[in-house]
């Protein structure tokens, strides 16, 4: 039994060292779009769709999975793909669109709701019930942001935004039947052509911001691999451990951002801010305690 143990510990630590990566990588990307900062947002959009393209195609090609995405994709399966090309492109573009406009903690505030949010749509679209807990931790989360827009004077649109977008995105990606890497190039393929097209007319147009300068053009043509990697790591990480961990890791992402903006961006975090962020984490931390609590009983 000793060598089974080691086994299932040393994949479990592979598993978290994969999906802390993700969420690390994630965590940092304020860092790689303000240093894009001055490229409209949807310009950085269609690099990172195009080149993440042309970054998966690599990637399909050397692992030789074109059998694989051959067998695994069907037309109604590329139509629920394209709903969440669709989806997942408005996240990319209102965070990248949210960095540059100094609104990193907004991003921060999305992330930290996310899963609540989806814990929402559960109960809408899946008909899940909700526990006490979960009912406490999500009128908590409502009661910060109620604060927030009365103190602040506006709706947090970025936050719920991109809690709704990723939301929805995860919602039907649980229910599409394909691989990360399946799954990643359909959507970028779906969305490729909008990108060129619209790459295209902005170099026509002498609007282009791709050749400016070499550290400039490097970071753009990069996107493709600062968008794939994070996602491969984590659907590798995910294979490897419990929904409770990855729960609990999931947090890193938001915390890091939290802090680029605060400690390094300097965006200020006032009274409002502050009682809407501490809701949210009581509010994280009874849906936390609960879902732990849930996969010990399972284990």
């Amino acid at each position: 039994m000793q060598p089974e143990n080691a086994r299932e510990g040393s994949r479990a630590w592979v598993g978290v060292a994969y999906a802390a990566g993700a969420y690390l990588c994630w965590g940092l990307f304020p860092l790689y779009f303000r240093a894009l900062h001055g490229v409209p947002a949807p310009e950085i959009l269609a690099h990172r769709i195009s080149w993440s393209v042309a970054f998966m195609l690599l990637v399909v090609t050397v692992r030789r999975h074109w059998p694989e995405l051959r067998r695994q994709l069907s037309p109604g399966v590329v139509g629920r793909l394209a709903v969440s090309a669709a989806l997942i492109s408005a996240n990319w573009l209102i965070y990248i669109w949210a960095v540059n406009a100094e609104h990193v903690l907004d991003a921060s505030l999305g992330y930290f709701v996310n899963p609540l949010v989806s814990v929402l749509l559960a109960v809408v679209f899946l008909r899940e019930p909700l526990s006490r807990r979960q009912i406490v931790a999500i009128a908590l989360a409502a009661v910060g942001v109620l604060y927030l827009v009365i103190r602040a004077g506006r709706f947090p649109w970025v936050a719920l935004s991109l809690a709704l977008t990723f939301g929805l995105y995860g919602l039907i990606r649980k229910r599409v039947p394909v691989d990360a890497t399946v799954g990643l190039l359909t959507e970028v393929l779906v969305l490729a052509p909008l990108a060129l097209g619209y790459l295209g007319l902005l170099g026509a147009s002498g609007h282009s911001h791709f050749l400016e300068t070499p550290g400039r053009t490097a970071l753009l043509a990069s996107a493709g691999i600062v968008t794939a990697v994070p996602l491969l790591w984590f659907a590798n990480g995910v294979r490897r451990l419990r929904l409770s961990t990855v729960g609990l890791l999931q947090y890193l992402n938001p915390t890091i951002q939290f802090t680029i903006a605060v400690a390094i961006f300097g965006e200020p975090l006032g009274p409002a801010h502050r009682f809407a962020f501490a809701c949210i984490w009581v509010a994280l931390a009874i849906y936390t305690s609960e879902a732990l609590g849930l996969g010990r009983r399972k284990a």
